[in-house]
Formats: structure tokens, sequence, C-alpha cells
């Protein structure tokens, strides 16, 4: 490497963008819903913080909203079950119940269950057991 350039390093992912149809409806259910701490909104944009890493939420510039074209976003829970149970009572509907999708070789399991937002794009809890 050159001088500098071994030094260098990416941080913590800082903030995740992603688009929604309509800021009202989002802010209901990411912050009143899923519960996630909302830091502001202005205008057609909204923040929330997701234990240290912002979600920013805006409408698309172009104006067409593709809610398949949006990245799933997973939110690390300490107990995938109880997450499950608490979201569903608050009236997110689930794909299906928590499911394990890996055994790792010391055993430790990962589990994801998968939901959508108003707008129908993609989100997931995921946890260990």
């Amino acid at each position: 490497m050159v001088g500098s350039m071994a030094l260098f390093g990416l941080g913590p992912i800082g903030q995740i963008a992603r688009h929604v149809s309509d800021i009202g409806r989002a802010v209901d259910f990411y912050g009143g819903v899923l519960g996630l701490p909302h830091l502001y909104t202005f205008g057609d944009l909204a923040f929330f913080d997701c234990d240290g890493t912002r979600l920013f939420l805006s409408r698309p510039e172009s104006g067409a909203f593709d809610p398949a074209a949006q990245s799933i976003v997973y939110f690390r829970v300490p107990d995938i079950h109880a997450a499950h149970d608490s979201l569903t009572g608050r009236g997110v509907t689930f794909q299906a119940p928590p499911t394990m999708i890996h055994r790792h070789e010391n055993g430790v399991e990962e589990w994801m269950a998968f939901f959508a937002d108003p707008d129908g794009s993609l989100l997931a809890i995921m946890g260990t057991a």
C-alpha cells in the first residue's frame, strides 16, 4: 500500500436511506409501530435512530416508487420470538413465524422473520439462539 492508504479504514455504517411513498404514514409505522426513536422530520425527510445507525426515510425524487427495489433492513433483536410476539401484537403481519436459517459449526443458530412496511417494502428481525 502507498503511505497513508494503509492507515485508512471504513468506520461503522452511519446512515441507511430508504424510500417511502408517504412520510407521515412511515413516521407512524417506523416510530409508533416498530418503536424506533424518531429523531426528526423535515419536509419529506424523516430520521430514526437504530442503535447508533440513522435510518433516513424520504420520498423518491423521481416520484416513482418501487417497494421491490428497496434493500431489506434487518433489525437485530435479543429474543426473536419475544420480538415477533410484540410486533404481532402491534399489528405487524409477518410472512411466517421466526425460522432458523442457519446453524453454525459451534451450534449457534441464526433466526429470521420477515414483514413489510406500509408500502410493501421488506423488513426483517434477526436473532441468534
